[in-house]
């Protein structure tokens, strides 16, 4: 978790995307339904990418996504659906480890913070699948490389 490490996952990782963005593909599979099991299991090891701090989650299932020859919408689609499970077991394994300080109080907090969060993740997700049918993801590239030189120059500033 290292500052360093961050800046540089940020770096790598918008240079992958403007590289897999810039690599001519067949995208063949068109929808998630389409997807053979094992280009699934694939892209969930790409989500494992992620563990390295600086590392989109979404941008690494989409990326791996993409490689796998799955078109740019159901691409987002997937990693959207892939997140689901991951979201849960990371919440439920939270609650589980911080049960014995979590009042009823806190729970309810927590209940009303889940629903919000999901609503909320259910309108940004309607957003970028209609944001990724126009557009590619280099935007969200420049960003991450931009970010992750700033960084490397605080950091080498100290």
């Amino acid at each position: 978790f290292s500052p360093w490490v961050v800046s540089g996952a940020l770096i790598i990782g918008g240079t992958a995307i403007l590289a897999i963005e810039r690599a001519k593909k067949d995208h063949s599979i068109r929808t998630v339904e389409e997807m053979p099991v094992g280009k699934a299991l694939a892209i969930g090891v790409f989500q494992c990418l992620a563990m390295i701090p600086g590392t989109s989650r979404s941008a690494a299932t989409i990326m791996g996504a993409l490689l796998m020859g799955m078109e740019r919408p159901a691409a987002a689609e997937f990693s959207f659906l892939l997140a689901i499970p991951t979201m849960f077991g990371a919440t439920f394994y939270d609650l589980y480890k911080n049960r014995h300080g979590v009042t009823s109080d806190g729970m309810k907090f927590v209940a009303v913070v889940f629903t919000v969060s999901f609503v909320v993740a259910l309108a940004v997700i309607k957003w970028l699948l209609r944001y990724v049918l126009q557009h590619n993801f280099s935007v969200f590239a420049g960003y991450r490389i931009v970010l992750g030189l700033a960084m490397l120059g605080i950091l080498f500033a100290r």
